[in-house]
C-alpha cells in the first residue's frame, strides 16, 4: 500500500469569476516508487550520475525531466519558442544550470556551463494530446502539485498509452490510423480543391494507398522513412492517373485528387511557424524550417508528377486540360452541406493530430470559426473588387481568419478551464460557496453524468470512471482526517488509486491554447495551396510565382496570429485592471502583512 496524506493548510485561490471562490488543498505524495534511472540512455545516465553526486537526486532528476519534456514537446509540437518557454519555467523554478538549442529536428542540451552537451534528433510529427499533457505535467510540477518522482513516472506512463483513451489508442498508430487517410483525402478534395464526388472517391483510394506506403516505410524504419515523401507522391500520381486515363469520360480533376491526398503530408503549419520564429529573432531555425518544408512540398508534388509521367502520354497537356475542364466547386457559401462537410474534414484532421475525442468540440468550434471568417472575408473582397489580379483578398482573409481562430481558442480555453476547475474542485473536494449550493451540486452531478456517457460512447479512459468511484472514499477519508474525534492520520491508497489521483491533479491544470489552435491553423493555410503553385512550376503554367504567393499566405497568417494574441493579452490586461482596482491594504493578506 502507498500512503498519501492531506496537509492541513489551505491555499486560497480565486478565479476571475464573480460567483466562484475555491479553496484547494495541497496533496503531498509520499511515494514508495522510485524512478529507475537505469532506463535512461547512456549519455543521459552519465550526466545524471555526475549531477547527483555534485548536487542531489532531485536536481539530477529535474535535468532528466527537462530533457524528456523538450523531446516529447518537440516531437508533438515542433514549436521551439513555446517549448523553450516551458523549459525555462522549470529551469527557473528549480535553479537548474542548463541551456538548450532547439532546432528544426536537432536538439542540443548543455549542462553545467557547457561542461556536458547532449544532442538528439527528433522527427517531426503531430500530437495534440502529448503537446497538452506534457505542458500540464510541467505545470503541475512547477506549481508543487506533484513531485519529480511522480512527474517522471507519469511521463513514462503517458508514452506507454496508460493515460490515453481507448479511442485515442486506436487512432494513434497503425493499423487503426489507416482509416483517417481516405477520409481526409476525400473531404479535402471536395471542400478545398474544387473536386466532385467522383474525385473524392478516387482521392479516398489514393489516400488509402498513401497510408499503406507510410505504414510500410515506418515499419521498416531507418533510411526507408527518407523515401516517404517521394513514394507517397509517386503512388498518388500513379493511382490517380490510372483512373484518369482509363475513364472513358475523362472527367476527373487530378489537381483535386492529388492535393486532397497529399494534404496529410504537407505540414502546412510549418510555413507559419517558421515565419513566427523569424519574427521572434530565431532566424536560423525559422529560415531552416521555412526552406525545409518548402522543399518537402516540392518533393511530394514532383513524386505525383512522375506518377503522371509513367501513366499518361502527355502529362503537361493533361494537367492543363483537367484544370480547365474538370475542376470546379460543387457548392456555394449558401449550400447547406458545406459546413457539415467541413466538420467531417476537420474531424479527420483532429485524428491526424491525435486530439483526444473529449476535446473535439472545443477544437471544432475554433476551426469552424477561423475557416468561416476566412472564406466569408475572401468572398466579400472578391465581390467588392471587379479586378482580382492581386493577393490582397488572400492576405486580409488569412489575417482575419487567424485572428478569429486565436480569439476563439482563448475563449474556449477560458470556458473549459472554468468547467474543468469546477469539476475537479468537486472531485478533489476543494471547498467553494457555489459548489456547496443547490445549483453547484446540480451542475456537478450533470458533469458526472456527461463524463460517464461520453466514456461509454467514445471509448474513454477507464481512469475517468475510477476517479468518480474514488470521490466518495476521499470525501469520507477527508472528513475523518480533519475530525478531532477520529484517529485517522493518513489515507491509504493502492497504486491504481494513487495513479488516478495524480492524473486528476495533472488534468486540472489549464488548457494549452496552442493544442486547440494548431489544427485550426493547419486548416487555414492550407499547405496544398503551396502545392498548387509547385505543380504550376513543374508543368510550366502561368500560375507559377511560388515565392510571392508563399510569402503572402504564410506572412498573413503569422501576422493574424500575432494580432490575435495581442488582442487577447490586451483584453486580459483590461480585465485584470477592472477586477483589481481597490488599493492594496495590509488586511488583504493578514498572515504576511499584519504584526
Amino acid at each position: 500500500m502507498l500512503k498519501c496524506r492531506y496537509m492541513a493548510n489551505y491555499i486560497f485561490e480565486e478565479f476571475d469569476h464573480s460567483l466562484l471562490r475555491i479553496y484547494r488543498h495541497v496533496v503531498t505524495f509520499f511515494s514508495e516508487r522510485r524512478f529507475d534511472v537505469n532506463v535512461l540512455p547512456a549519455d543521459t545516465l552519465r550526466v545524471y550520475k555526475e549531477l547527483e553526486g555534485k548536487y542531489n537526486e532531485d536536481y539530477a532528476l529535474t535535468f532528466v525531466f527537462i530533457m524528456r519534456t523538450a523531446q516529447e514537446l518537440h516531437r508533438a509540437w515542433n514549436m521551439t519558442l513555446l517549448t523553450s518557454m516551458t523549459l525555462q519555467r522549470i529551469k527557473d523554478k528549480f535553479n537548474i544550470r542548463m541551456t538548450w538549442t532547439l532546432g528544426v529536428v536537432k536538439l542540443k542540451f548543455r549542462v553545467e556551463d557547457g561542461g556536458h552537451e547532449i544532442q538528439r534528433i527528433i522527427p517531426y510529427d503531430y500530437d495534440s494530446e502529448y503537446q497538452d499533457v506534457y505542458c500540464r505535467i510541467a505545470s503541475a510540477l512547477v506549481e508543487g502539485h506533484i513531485d519529480i518522482q511522480e512527474a517522471l513516472f507519469y511521463q513514462t506512463e503517458v508514452t506507454k498509452g496508460e493515460h490515453t483513451a481507448r479511442s485515442g489508442l486506436f487512432l494513434r498508430d497503425f493499423p487503426g490510423r489507416i482509416i483517417l487517410y481516405p477520409l481526409e483525402a476525400a473531404t479535402c478534395a471536395l471542400i478545398f480543391f474544387q473536386g466532385k464526388l467522383d474525385d473524392a472517391m478516387v482521392a479516398a483510394l489514393c489516400g488509402f494507398a498513401a497510408g499503406l506506403v507510410e505504414w510500410t516505410l515506418s515499419s521498416i524504419g531507418g533510411n526507408a522513412t527518407k523515401l516517404l515523401d517521394v513514394s507517397a507522391g509517386l503512388v498518388t500520381g500513379i493511382v490517380g492517373s490510372l483512373f484518369y486515363r482509363f475513364n472513358t469520360e475523362g472527367k476527373y480533376c487530378l489537381s483535386a485528387i492529388f492535393m486532397g491526398t497529399l494534404y496529410w503530408f504537407f505540414f502546412g503549419t510549418a510555413f507559419v511557424i517558421g515565419l513566427l520564429e523569424i519574427i521572434a529573432g530565431e532566424l536560423e531555425t525559422g529560415v531552416t524550417r521555412f526552406i525545409a518544408v518548402t522543399i518537402k512540398t516540392f518533393v511530394l508534388c514532383l513524386g505525383a508528377s512522375l506518377g503522371m509521367l509513367i501513366i499518361l502520354k502527355e502529362p503537361e497537356l493533361e494537367w492543363e486540360t483537367q484544370n480547365a475542364e474538370n475542376c470546379g466547386a460543387i457548392y456555394t457559401l449558401d449550400t447547406w452541406w458545406r459546413i457539415p462537410l467541413y466538420i467531417l474534414c476537420s474531424i479527420s484532421v483532429l485524428g491526424q493530430y491525435r486530439m483526444p475525442i473529449t476535446k473535439y468540440v472545443q477544437a471544432l468550434v475554433v476551426m469552424l470559426v477561423g475557416w468561416e471568417v476566412q472564406t466569408r472575408t475572401a468572398e466579400f473582397i472578391s465581390k467588392k473588387h471587379e479586378v482580382n489580379d492581386h493577393y490582397l483578398d488572400n492576405a486580409m482573409s488569412n489575417i482575419l481568419g487567424a485572428m478569429s481562430a486565436v480569439i476563439m481558442a482563448s475563449i474556449m480555453a477560458y470556458v473549459f478551464d472554468r468547467a474543468r476547475a469546477f469539476f475537479y474542485a468537486g472531485l478533489l473536494h476543494r471547498e467553494s460557496s457555489f459548489r456547496s449550493s443547490a445549483g453547484g451540486t446540480c451542475l456537478y452531478e450533470c458533469i458526472k453524468v456527461y463524463v460517464r456517457l461520453f466514456n461509454i460512447l467514445t471509448g474513454g479512459r477507464e481512469s475517468d470512471l475510477m476517479k468518480l468511484k474514488m470521490e466518495k472514499k476521499l470525501r469520507k477519508a477527508r472528513m475523518e482526517l480533519e475530525s478531532d474525534d477520529h484517529e485517522r492520520g493518513e489515507i491509504a491508497m493502492d497504486q491504481n488509486e494513487k495513479s488516478c489521483l495524480t492524473e486528476a491533479l495533472i488534468d486540472s491544470q489549464g488548457v494549452n491554447i496552442w493544442a486547440l489552435l494548431m489544427p485550426a491553423i493547419y486548416q487555414l493555410v492550407p499547405g496544398s495551396l503551396i502545392a498548387r503553385l509547385w505543380f504550376g512550376t513543374i508543368f510550366n503554367t502561368e500560375e507559377s510565382n511560388v515565392f510571392s504567393s508563399l510569402m503572402v499566405i504564410a506572412c498573413s497568417l503569422a501576422i493574424g496570429m500575432v494580432l490575435g494574441f495581442a488582442l487577447v493579452q490586451a483584453f486580459q490586461g483590461i480585465q485584470d485592471e477592472g477586477l483589481y482596482t481597490i488599493p492594496e491594504d495590509k488586511m488583504d493578506d493578514p498572515e504576511d502583512k499584519c504584526d
